[in-house]
């Protein structure tokens, strides 16, 4: 039987790190197999491009090179983890997947979609998540959120790039409303939690 592969999305500080570990504890308390990764990340090939991709000191990084870059974490990531995984029937979350490429160096850096297309359709091998959960709110209060803490190169982005990021997504969210579902990111984590969990064996059944 293959796994379902349920993505997270959303802007700097929505939450979504903390209800993807959420949702991993829940499933595993279940005795469902469970895989949770993030993006980019993963494999120690794509780990070591995230370290290029976040690091604040490539200021000078293009947003064709920055593009390309994620798309070659998500290729290994997708080949070497995430297929594997579902082929062996496991539920597989992941923090971040393809749709962030489509918000960040697309909407927000405004590169060709239908370039950012192709290219992430070869690199994924044309999968495609069961479920994209978008954690919605404001870009600024997602990245009042994150204000106490050390920021990577994306986080350092200005305010109005976090808004068209989030731009992104609900364009996304409304092309795509058979696999998104969207959710008020301002609730109370255990709140976001209980609806993430419902909407989740809903998809089981």
């Amino acid at each position: 039987m293959k796994g379902k592969f349920i993505t997270f999305e959303g802007v700097e500080g929505c939450g979504k790190s903390t209800q993807t570990k959420l949702l991993k504890d829940f499933l595993e308390k279940e005795n469902i197999q469970i895989m949770a990764t993030r993006e980019p990340g993963g494999p120690i090939i794509a780990e070591e491009i995230r370290n290029l991709l976040l690091d604040p000191i490539y200021k000078e990084m293009l947003p064709e090179t920055e593009m390309l870059l994620y798309m070659a974490a998500r290729s290994q990531h997708t080949g070497e983890w995430i297929i594997p995984a579902l082929e062996a029937g496991k539920f597989v979350i992941c923090d971040r997947y393809y749709d962030s490429t489509i918000a960040y160096q697309g909407a927000a850096r405004d590169l060709d979609r239908k370039m950012i297309d192709m290219i992430r359709a070869y690199a994924t091998y044309g999968l495609v998540p069961d479920l994209t959960i978008l954690i919605d709110m404001p870009a600024e209060v997602g990245l009042t959120r994150i204000s106490g803490r050390a920021i990577d190169r994306l986080e350092q982005e200005s305010l109005e790039f976090h808004k068209k990021v989030r731009a992104g997504y609900l364009k996304l969210a409304e092309e795509n409303s058979d696999r998104f579902w969207v959710i008020d990111g301002q609730q109370e984590i255990s709140a976001i939690q209980t609806e993430i969990r419902n909407k989740i064996l809903e998809l089981m059944r």
